[in-house]
């Protein structure tokens, strides 16, 4: 997993950069070795909106892009909520590749479990 973590409208403090470096190697276990994350924190200046603190997560994957988004009124907050939502999108999305039901499907002459039908035993000792 390649982790890079960015900032928009903000300066990455080295302890925010190793937080979120910490929180997201979780999914390291999940990932490919070769598969690009980026987290981009950014803050909003409008002090009407209370959840200012904005935490983007991207995993380039294989098959499909996984984006999420979350927003608090703390960054910390923010990367946690980031590293659980990806950490769901990880699990199902992997879950799918493993799972193909399309091809699970028994061919002719099969039983659902791939094994082949036993004749029925001729019991003529009557």
């Amino acid at each position: 997993m390649r982790l890079q973590v960015k900032g928009k409208n903000v300066e990455i403090s080295p302890s925010i950069r190793e937080y979120a470096e910490r929180k997201l190697s979780k999914l390291e276990k999940q990932l490919a070795s070769e598969t690009q994350v980026e987290v981009e924190l950014s803050e909003q200046k409008n002090p009407s909106i209370a959840a200012s603190n904005i935490a983007e997560g991207t995993i380039f994957t294989k098959g499909s892009t996984l984006r999420v988004r979350e927003a608090s009124p703390d960054m910390k907050a923010s990367i946690d909520q980031l590293a659980e939502k990806l950490e769901r999108q990880v699990k199902r999305y992997r879950e799918r590749r493993i799972v193909e039901p399309r091809r699970h499907a028994p061919h002719h002459g099969e039983t659902s479990n791939g094994s082949t039908p036993r004749p029925p035993a001729d019991d003529d000792e009557e």
